[in-house]
């Protein structure tokens, strides 16, 4: 568990690397909770790389651009889609947005932008693998399936320097 300016986050981890980033839930036993039976792990002290994670975390959420790209993850389990769905979503950077469908297109095809938003909604490592910088093809924000849903959405990309909506990246 760690303090960040959007509330209690969690952290998972494994020797392969991030298994899992829980953010807030409102109250932070609810957080606990969710953390626990997410990823089955007892809170411990953080490993070294777990803690250059919170650290980077931290300060992406006060301002500071990190793309967070050097975070390894733990993705045994991930499907494969979903997989490749993260590594292209990890490549947005800070502040800015793509679409459904330009990661769609990326991965197979514009038609299966449905499902990248439904790999996008399963994202176990949220903020590391920013699926808030992705938004609908119709300039709107498109959802967030996290606690707040797209309040928090908006409020992490205000976070990241962004205060409206703007112009989506060429991809």
């Amino acid at each position: 568990m760690f303090e960040t300016q959007v509330g209690t986050c969690a952290i998972a981890w494994s020797d392969a690397g991030i298994s899992g980033l829980q953010l807030p839930e409102g109250a932070v036993a609810a957080t606990r909770a969710r953390a626990a039976r997410r990823y089955q792990s007892p809170e411990r002290p953080l490993s070294v790389e777990a803690q250059a994670a919170v650290d980077g975390i931290r300060a992406l959420l006060a301002g500071q651009p990190d793309d967070l790209s050097s975070i390894l993850l733990d993705m045994h389990g991930v499907p494969a889609f979903n997989q490749r769905v993260y590594e292209l979503a990890r490549r947005i950077p800070p502040g800015q947005t793509l679409t459904y469908g330009d990661i769609a297109s990326r991965v197979g095809g514009r038609g299966l932008a449905r499902a990248v938003g439904q790999a996008l909604g399963h994202n176990p490592f949220a903020i590391i693998v920013p699926c808030h910088r992705v938004v609908a093809a119709s300039g709107a924000w498109g959802g967030f399936s996290a606690h707040g849903g797209l309040d928090l959405k908006r409020r992490l990309l205000e976070l990241e320097g962004m205060t409206t909506l703007p112009a989506l990246l060429p991809f």
